[in-house]
């Protein structure tokens, strides 16, 4: 066996991140103190590789004449990355003005973000089980520091501990559940394992168990049950770009993870759709119930994405059919996830304008916002309903429905049930949340109008992208079901 040469260009969105990320450390370096040069750095490394991610579309690396190719750009592969770097891009508009007003170091910021993004560049392009959990922690590792970078902040470094103790767990499991898959297959390839399992001699318990465990790394990486614990008091601990980041990027990895595994065991859907299944209904439910008690804007959404990831197991655990391929299971996820990244970056950051005036925003710190800044308040009232799948929010209502033709088509009416009662539970917190936005304040006539909010640069184009995006996707959602085919 040979290893070809490595084409570079393939691996170009990676490298550019990744090689980006020392180049603002370096900037940082010889840069003034408090200077947003780094940030400016970040943005046009994230732009460029943005503009290499469709040059790399059929492409493969690091290729072994009888294993395959370690590195493969598919469609779908494709389709994960151009949304994580859209989606970095957003994180990295949202954080200026927390990085300035936080006094957070810029080059570290920037330099973690990035790092971490590479990593969630090439995890749905990984082909083998070993790498797969090494870039799905290094896209973790990051967020650690991250979390906890605000100094001096007890709650953020609180935040921080529950967030890697979480993922040392997990991922203790899922390499005994490695070690599992690859002693019942005899390879660590997505290629060799799936082979493998298409021989039902090699269907044992063990092998079975070992799924399960690998499982776990990606349902924290998720946040779904029964790893998703973590979550609220992290999201409230953590800079609010950090939490948006958690909340989309982070599960865009873990999504992405989720999707290599259920394809390469799909031959035998009886050992991994159930547990997906349950983890999905528990999390939707459980999550909408959690929400409805919660009055901090930031711990609201942090349950709200909770239930949003039950959502979107909802396909991946009906994948099969009577042993058949599920058709629009891919299409169906994707598209969610694309739709879900434009309108909850959205929220987050109508809620990192509010945070700048009321640390902790609470739901009443909402009120009226409509009236104060009106394109602000219509902007967090459309992202609202997406989330709800309500118009004008047609996006969300479209990928709430894509998905449910999933469990409607093979038969699960179950499991098409439980996400139908999940979303009218979520009404119960995302329609008070939104009328709240345009609510007369007690007393409003006596006294002087208050000032509109004031939005830097960075949080408005944020929030201009975002709420363009969703708009795009609920007037053509074609685009984004037509990420990738099948």
């Amino acid at each position: 066996m040979s290893i070809q040469t490595v084409d570079y260009a393939v691996l170009a969105p990676v490298l550019v991140l990744a090689l980006g990320a020392l180049v603002v450390l370096v900037t940082d370096l010889f840069g003034r103190p408090g200077s947003s040069r780094p940030g400016w750095v970040a943005g046009i490394v994230v732009l460029v590789a943005g503009i290499a991610v469709p040059q790399t579309l059929d492409g493969r690396t690091l290729c072994v004449a009888d294993d395959g190719c370690a590195y493969v750009v598919d469609s779908t592969a494709w389709a994960f990355q151009l949304i994580v770097v859209s989606a970095t891009f957003v994180v990295v508009l949202l954080s200026a003005s927390t990085v300035a007003d936080d006094h957070l170091p810029s080059g570290e910021y920037y330099f973690l973000l990035l790092g971490s993004a590479a990593a969630a560049v090439a995890v749905p392009s990984t082909r083998d089980l070993v790498s797969l959990l090494v870039v799905l922690e290094v896209v973790s590792l990051p967020t650690f520091a991250l979390v906890a970078m605000k100094r001096g902040d007890r709650r953020a470094g609180e935040a921080a501990l529950k967030l890697f103790l979480y993922s040392v767990v997990s991922v203790a499991v899922a390499l005994y559940g490695v070690a599992l898959v690859y002693g019942s297959t005899g390879s660590v390839t997505l290629i060799g394992i799936a082979a493998a399992v298409a021989d039902p001699d090699v269907r044992t318990p063990v092998l079975a168990a070992g799924l399960v465990m690998v499982l776990a790394v990606v349902l924290f990486k998720i946040a779904a049950f029964p790893f998703n614990a973590w979550a609220p008091d992290t999201y409230q601990g953590a800079p609010v770009p950090v939490a948006a980041y958690l909340s989309v990027v982070s599960k865009l990895a873990g999504f992405a993870g989720l999707v290599l595994l259920a394809s390469t065991f799909a031959a035998w859907p009886a050992a991994w759709a159930g547990v997906l299944a349950v983890s999905s209904a528990v999390t939707m439910i459980g999550a909408n119930v959690a929400a409805l008690r919660q009055v901090r804007a930031v711990r609201l959404l942090a349950w709200s994405s909770v239930a949003q990831a039950g959502y979107v197991l909802v396909p991946l655990a009906a994948l099969v059919d009577d042993g058949r391929p599920q058709v629009g299971v891919l299409t169906a996820t994707v598209a969610y996830l694309a739709i879900y990244a434009a309108m909850n970056l959205g929220a987050f950051s109508v809620v990192a304008v509010v945070a700048r005036q009321h640390s902790d925003p609470t739901l009443a710190d909402f009120d009226g916002l409509a009236r104060r800044s009106p394109w602000l308040g219509v902007s967090m009232a459309v992202f609202l309903a997406a989330l709800a799948g309500l118009p004008p929010g047609l996006s969300g209502l479209f990928a709430k429905v894509g998905v449910l033709a999933v469990p409607t088509g093979t038969g699960a009416w179950w499991l098409a049930g439980t996400m139908a009662v999940a979303t009218v539970i979520g009404l119960a917190y995302y329609l008070p949340w939104a009328a709240r936005l345009f609510r007369r304040t007690p007393g409003e006539e006596r006294r002087e109008p208050a000032g509109p909010e004031p939005v830097p640069i960075g949080l408005g184009a944020a929030t201009a992208v975002a709420l363009l995006v969703t708009v795009v996707l609920s007037v053509a959602p074609g685009l984004a079901f037509g990420l990738i085919d099948g």
